[in-house]
């Protein structure tokens, strides 16, 4: 029998795989994503602490631009849609509540918070995929979720039992609003993980950026109108708004 190659003798072979150019690559992206939420939750804690309490205002440009790129290269291809239009109207639904929900918990709990907290999604992404999916996964990765929960509930304790008020006006109340959102943000990302590879990935941005943006709209119009209305805006609350709508163009 024929050795195996010098790459796959003992720990070579594990290497290999983490020094290839995909792998690094996926890093790098999911470092830089990493980088962007965490932008983005800080301008949105920075308006919250200005009084701007508008949620769903500061996701609406977000689905605009998928519904305008993506939307514009689903009509150039003229490619009939390969998914009920209504499965996508239930997803943007729940995807709009997700950011509606997380971004407003900003008003009562800290960004640090918040941020852990969000990481909630991570174990219910791993059982719905499970289920849903059936995803096989290893005692490893069951671990590592064991050490989230452990995590989020000293979060969560911490939270409760703070002698100052630096944590938010009401954290508890904040952190179950993000433990909630992350819920939904677990069930939005493992609809459109399915959606993706059954179909694909331009029709899939397009339809959450027009249902997306349509419910968004009636949204503000029910909920923030007033809101948007009374905000008073200063050089800091536009230079935090064209900061996010920096992050949603990269």
């Amino acid at each position: 029998m024929a050795p195996p190659p010098e790459g796959e003798r003992g720990g070579g072979g594990c290497r290999a795989r983490w020094l290839r150019r995909e792998v690094l690559l996926a890093l790098a992206l999911g470092q830089l994503v990493s980088l962007l939420i965490t932008s983005t939750g800080f301008s949105s804690s920075e308006l919250a602490r200005r009084g701007i309490n508008a949620p769903t205002s500061q996701s609406l440009l977000n689905y605009i631009l998928l519904a305008l790129v993506y939307g514009g290269i689903l009509l150039y291809r003229r490619q009939p849609l390969t998914t009920k239009w209504y499965y996508y109207l239930i997803l943007g639904i729940i995807d709009v509540e997700a950011n509606y929900i997380v971004v407003k918990s900003y008003q009562y709990t800290s960004l640090t918070s918040v941020m852990l907290l969000d990481c909630w999604s991570i174990p219910c992404v791993i059982v719905l995929t499970w289920i849903f999916l059936k995803t096989k996964y290893g005692f490893r990765k069951f671990f590592g979720v064991g050490v989230c929960v452990a995590g989020l509930i000293l979060v969560v304790f911490s939270d409760v039992h703070a002698s100052d008020r630096a944590k938010g006006p009401k954290p508890l109340k904040g952190d179950l609003l993000v433990i909630v959102g992350s819920m939904l943000y677990a069930c939005s990302n493992v609809t459109e993980e399915y959606l993706v590879k059954k179909n694909n990935r331009i029709e899939l941005m397009a339809m959450l950026g027009i249902f997306g943006a349509v419910i968004s709209g009636i949204q503000i119009s029910i909920l923030e109108r007033e809101e948007l209305h009374s905000i008073k805006w200063n050089a800091g609350a536009v230079s935090l708004s064209h900061y996010r709508f920096g992050h949603w163009c990269t």
